[in-house]
């Protein structure tokens, strides 16, 4: 692959910045506190063209490429991780789905509102029993005449309270992931609730929810490509989602980066700024190379996807390094801050609890571990 950015690409990822540094980042903190960003910046966000990145210009989006796409999900992910799971879930986890499975009526009716943000949109797939295993969902989905009926619960879902749509799996039959079926439930259906989940450790700026439906009457044609290819959709999502992750990832482990450096300029102990002490140089060497090694990896899975190959393992080693790097390099910068690291009067802390959740979702660092383990073998280690 061609390792060098275009003029465009290097436009939009300065753009990108320059506007998160102004709108995003001085406020982070008290989203953090608040346990809700700022919902007047998400017009502001979708002005710049982070919802509209890969959806095509005839659906209201910017068309762009996945390399771009990346780019801006590595900004969001150095201002703030929250921004970024807004946008990689109601533009990529749901856009996309429509995009690539969506009949022209579906992607007529909610494309353009997703890329203006004019609306958003939630990913209904996790349940109380079920994570990991997608596959053995337990919501489900009856036919009644033209209509499905469905009924279940969904939880740990990014975007729940603020969604217009939620795009929900549910079993239509007891054939394992063969019998899970996508459907596009606008949220102000009846029998729809969202709770918003308060509390979390890390990402507390965007909405986190618990769904419910309860006798949700749809029509068919809010049926998402064909019965019992939902498995399908689902997982065609999460391996270009996990390239998105990925991404963020890479954003905290340079915000961890820099951060780390313009601390240990200025903090000084024993007559001396403490980066010239050679293990704190050793933290930000470690950091350093894991923001260029984790950033190559996603460049490979984003340039995969715009040339039409088969990126899904790469994707699961973008996914798996970079959500274990964001880690590292947040505990490493809050070592290097010492006890200021562990107050939020600065950023440390903040980028430790966002990066935990990295290693969870869209994929555990264990599930991509077996998708690689079983590419390499040819066995799989699933049962």
């Amino acid at each position: 692959m061609d390792l060098s950015l275009s003029e465009e690409q290097e436009a939009f990822r300065a753009l990108a910045r320059d506007f998160l540094e102004r709108e995003a980042v001085p406020h982070r903190q008290q989203w953090d506190r608040d346990e809700s960003v700022d919902l007047a910046i998400i017009p502001k966000m979708a002005e710049i063209g982070f919802f509209g990145l890969t959806i095509p210009e005839e659906y209201g989006g910017l068309g762009g490429d996945y390399v771009t796409y990346a780019l801006g999900m590595e900004e969001l992910g150095r201002a703030d991780s929250a921004l970024r799971g807004i946008v990689s879930v109601s533009n990529g986890l749901v856009g996309k789905s429509i995009l690539g499975f969506g009949t022209e009526e579906q992607k007529q009716e909610w494309l353009p509102g997703l890329a203006t943000a004019e609306r958003l949109g939630c990913f209904g797939l996790t349940e109380p029993g079920t994570g990991s295993d997608a596959g053995n969902l337990t919501s489900r989905a009856t036919r009644d005449g033209s209509d499905y009926v469905l009924n279940g619960q969904k939880l740990f879902i990014t975007n729940g309270t603020w969604a217009d749509v939620a795009l929900v799996f549910a079993r239509t039959s007891d054939d394992g992931p063969r019998g899970v079926t996508a459907f596009l439930v606008p949220t102000d259906t009846d029998g729809f609730e969202a709770r918003e989940i308060k509390g979390k450790l890390g990402l507390r700026g965007q909405a986190t929810a618990e769904l419910f439906l309860d006798d949700v009457r749809l029509p068919a044609s809010a049926r998402l490509g064909e019965e019992g290819q939902g498995f399908k959709i689902a997982m065609s999502s999460l391996d270009k989602g996990r390239v998105s992750v990925a991404a963020g990832c890479v954003g905290l482990v340079q915000a961890c980066l820099e951060s780390s450096v313009s601390y240990a300029r200025e903090r000084t102990q024993f007559g001396r700024p403490i980066g010239g002490f050679q293990l704190v140089q050793d933290l930000i060497a470690d950091i350093s190379l894991d923001a260029d090694a984790a950033r190559l990896l996603v460049w490979r899975a984003a340039d995969l996807i715009d040339r039409g190959e088969d990126f899904r393992v790469a994707a699961s080693k973008a996914k798996l390094y970079a959500s274990e790097a964001a880690v590292r390099a947040a505990n490493h910068c809050i070592q290097i801050y010492g006890g200021a690291g562990y107050v939020d009067e600065y950023p440390a802390a903040k980028y430790l609890r966002d990066a935990r959740v990295m290693t969870l979702y869209e994929g555990t660092s264990q599930v991509q571990k077996l998708l690689i383990g079983r590419a390499e073998t040819g066995i799989a280690a699933f049962v």
